[in-house]
This record gives structure tokens, sequence and C-alpha cells, in this order.
């Protein structure tokens, strides 16, 4: 992958290899759920309804439109059956992606892995002629690019991306109460972050829970928070308020620590679980192509 010069157009090729982005147009998203989008479009969700399609038949009922009457079966049976078809209804693909500074740390880094993630998951919806719309948040919402659709879009999901950088304080409870504020349409949100907030996550995550929505998490965590390998007397700083700490590091509290990052997980997966979201774990030192077209199918969000 060739660097992007000052003076050179950004393009998705600076995120995506050319080769997964063909292994992308295959692909779709899916929601679980019955939306009730509020345009017609190109999606087709479970909802049975008025396009050219056919479905099923049921009984006709007093007061049903004769137009859908299916005349040919009243014929062989003497009785009248309604016929029913698939209704193309319009999907939302909201992606909410952690923009602070904290995502700069790790090697390789966190906000790499989440622009990649985030750049893959919005041209899957591109390319399918879905709503996307791409929001960052740090101290609240720090930028959005809203109601894409088409793959003409795809040039200005990659500017959004490379020009994003990771930087300030996270509040991640305000940028959800501002982003169910401006929320339309149904379908799919997913959230893409290390959910390590000082203020917690439970409140955020509890604004965005929506029967309009299926919400995926993507929890991303570099190497060294996984597993780091620091021994002696550290001065530790928090990169988004400069907090301190002097420690000194041993094998015993390294065995502590990765117990507590564990216990963290499971705890946050336990209340998507409980709440019906999915929850996903995912290394930044991981390749992002194997944890899309792998467990994102597998874990169906694609397909």
């Amino acid at each position: 992958m060739s660097p992007t010069t000052a003076n050179s157009p950004r393009r998705l090729t600076d995120l995506l290899d050319p080769a997964f982005m063909a292994s992308l147009d295959v692909l779709d998203v899916v929601s679980r759920k019955i939306l009730q989008g509020k345009l017609q479009g190109e999606r087709r969700a479970k909802r049975r309804g008025r396009s050219v399609e056919f479905a099923d038949h049921r009984p006709y009922v007093v007061g049903d439109d004769l137009r859908f009457v299916d005349w040919n079966i009243y014929g062989r049976l003497d009785q009248l059956f309604l016929k029913l078809f698939l209704e193309e209804l319009d999907l939302s693909v909201h992606i909410l992606i952690d923009a602070s500074g904290s995502m700069a740390t790790g090697e390789p880094s966190k906000e790499l892995a989440i622009k990649k993630l985030a750049a893959a998951l919005g041209y899957v919806g591109l390319v399918n002629n879905n709503r996307v719309t791409l929001s960052a948040f740090a101290d609240g919402l720090c930028g959005q690019v809203a109601n894409m659709r088409g793959r003409r879009y795809a040039q200005r999901l990659a500017e959004f991306l490379l020009a994003l950088r990771a930087e300030g304080l996270s509040h991640f409870e305000r940028a959800c109460r501002q982003l169910v504020a401006g929320r339309s349409g149904a379908g799919v949100l997913i959230v893409i972050s290390d959910f390590l907030f000082k203020e917690g996550y439970e409140a955020g995550l509890r604004r965005l829970v929506s029967d309009q929505y299926d919400l995926y998490l993507i929890q991303v965590l570099s190497p060294q928070e996984v597993a780091p390998d620091f021994t002696g007397d550290l001065k530790l700083l928090d990169v988004e308020d400069g907090d301190a700490a002097e420690v000194t590091i041993s094998a015993a509290l390294l065995e502590y620590y990765k117990r507590n990052l564990a216990g963290y997980c499971n705890e946050l997966r336990s209340f998507c679980r409980r709440r019906g979201m999915t929850y996903l774990l995912v290394n930044s030192a991981d390749r992002v192509e194997d944890f899309v077209l792998k467990t994102l199918r597998r874990f169906g969000l694609l397909k």
C-alpha cells in the first residue's frame, strides 16, 4: 500500500487492499430484526408488503384489498386467498467509531484497526445501496458523514476516515446522547472502540438500545494492552487527560492486570448479551481481512 501524499486524492485503497475490496463486493449487511424503514429502498427486509416478488398466501378476510386476491386459486378451490409479497425497505447502516486520544496507542495502533474496520463495513453498505452514516466521537461527537448511498460515495468515506485524527478526551455517554438525538430510519448500528472509558460504558450503551436497530459492539485492544511486557519501576501516563501513576511492574502485578482485563471484557460481553447486543473482541494486530470475512460472517453481521 503506497502512502498518500499531501497532493494526491485519498482513496479507500489507502486503507483496504484492492483484493480485499473485491471480496467485500459480494457481501451484504444483514439485519436480524423486522425493520420498519421510512423509505422504499434497495434492501429486502423480512417484512411482507407489496413489492413484485411473491412471498406467500393467506386466507382472505373482509376488508382486504381485492386487487391482491389470487383468482387462479379461487377458480380451483372456490376459496379466496390473498397474495403476499416481500417489501423492499430502506436499511440504515450507522457506524460509530472512537477517535479519542487513546486510539493512537498500541503497535499496530488501535486507530488504524478501527479505521480499516469502518472502511470495510461502510464499503459493504455502500455497494449494496444501504444508507450509510459514519460518526466519530471523542468528547462527544466530533465528526460525521451522513446518509451516503451507492459506490460513488466510497471516496467521501475514505476522505473522512483518513482525515480523522485520534486526539482528545473521550465522553461516550455524551456521544451516544447526541447520536440518538439525530438518528433516523432503522437498521444496524456498529460501535467500534476499546470501551475503556473512565466514566464506564453502561450509560452510553443503554441510550443506544432500540427496537429499530441491531446493535453490534466491536472492542479493539492492542497487543500491549492484552499482554503487556513491561517490567521495573514505571511512570504511567493517561494519554487523554494526563493523569500519572508511579508503579513497580512485577510478574504478579501483570497477572493481576490480565485477570482484571479479562474480567472487564467478560462483563462487557454479559452486559451486551442481556440487552440483545452482539459483542466481538479483536486485537489491533489481527488481520482485519480475516476478522471481517470470517468472524463477522460467522456472527451474522455480513453474509
